[in-house]
């Protein structure tokens, strides 16, 4: 890394930024995520490297479609899931594909330390 003066993007959760129901161990390692994110872009800067992290909402991925069920309950459990964005739905692994690949790419040069919601509004 410090060779190629590259970056590194860590994938945290909104989880890691404010607290969860019934999901304490699962908190306190995301945000684990966040501080050694932080932690390590300030030991990392005088190398030219950045360290970033992302912070995810829910995301809809095969994980996500295993707990959302099949058929109307799936439905019904998507439309439960996205009532508590404000942009009204859950986001995708390409947008959060999409965001990694910016942190990780030049045009971030000037980021660093940074830990970035995609969670459509949940923590604003």
């Amino acid at each position: 890394l410090k060779a190629s003066r590259g970056a590194v993007v860590n994938v945290a959760s909104d989880a890691g930024v404010h607290g969860n129901y019934f999901c304490a161990a699962y908190c306190a390692s995301k945000g684990a995520v966040v501080l050694f994110t932080r932690a390590l872009a300030l030991e990392t800067a005088a190398f030219g490297v950045r360290v970033n992290a992302i912070a995810p909402g829910d995301i809809l991925t095969p994980l996500t479609e295993a707990q959302l069920g099949t058929g109307e309950k799936r439905e019904q459990s998507l439309r439960e899931m996205a009532s508590v964005y404000p942009l009204g739905r859950i986001g995708t692994a390409e947008e959060a594909a999409a965001l990694i690949v910016f942190l990780a790419s030049a045009r971030a040069s000037f980021v660093t330390g940074a830990v970035y919601g995609i969670d459509g509004g949940l923590t604003a």
